[in-house]
């Protein structure tokens, strides 16, 4: 049975300051800003094929809750982006991690949502 889903279009992070996820989103990640509504407490940053909408949960009403899971932001070079990121005042979790596959470097937001700087650098194996 096919299905009517094409993809994804975006995903959405609680923050607890618009304002300040817009100087770590677009600022400090140099993220796209193309959407800022902070009257509804929201905006939306574009990655290139994935757009991460921000949003004040309390604002909308639902609650303030950090992602349990990290979004892996696809880089060129993870060594690269990490220390120039690092430069920025982004504290990193750990070392960077080679899975055999991919590089991968684990860092927050200012409000604790999980995120990652990945790059693949094997292709993926058939199962």
């Amino acid at each position: 049975m096919a299905s009517d889903i094409t993809g994804v279009d975006f995903v959405a992070l609680s923050v607890s300051d618009l304002h300040k996820a817009t100087e770590f989103y677009a600022d400090t990640l140099g993220l796209h800003r193309s959407t800022f509504l902070p009257d509804r407490g929201f905006s939306e940053y574009e990655t290139g094929n994935l757009t991460i909408g921000v949003m004040n949960g309390e604002q909308a009403g639902l609650g303030h809750r950090v992602a349990a899971y990290p979004i892996a932001l696809h880089v060129d070079d993870v060594a690269k982006t990490r220390a120039d990121l690092e430069a920025k005042g982004v504290p990193f979790e750990g070392d960077i991690l080679d899975t055999g596959v991919c590089h991968m470097a684990f860092f927050k937001d200012p409000d604790g949502n999980p995120l990652m700087l990945h790059h693949r650098y094997a292709p993926r194996k058939a199962e």
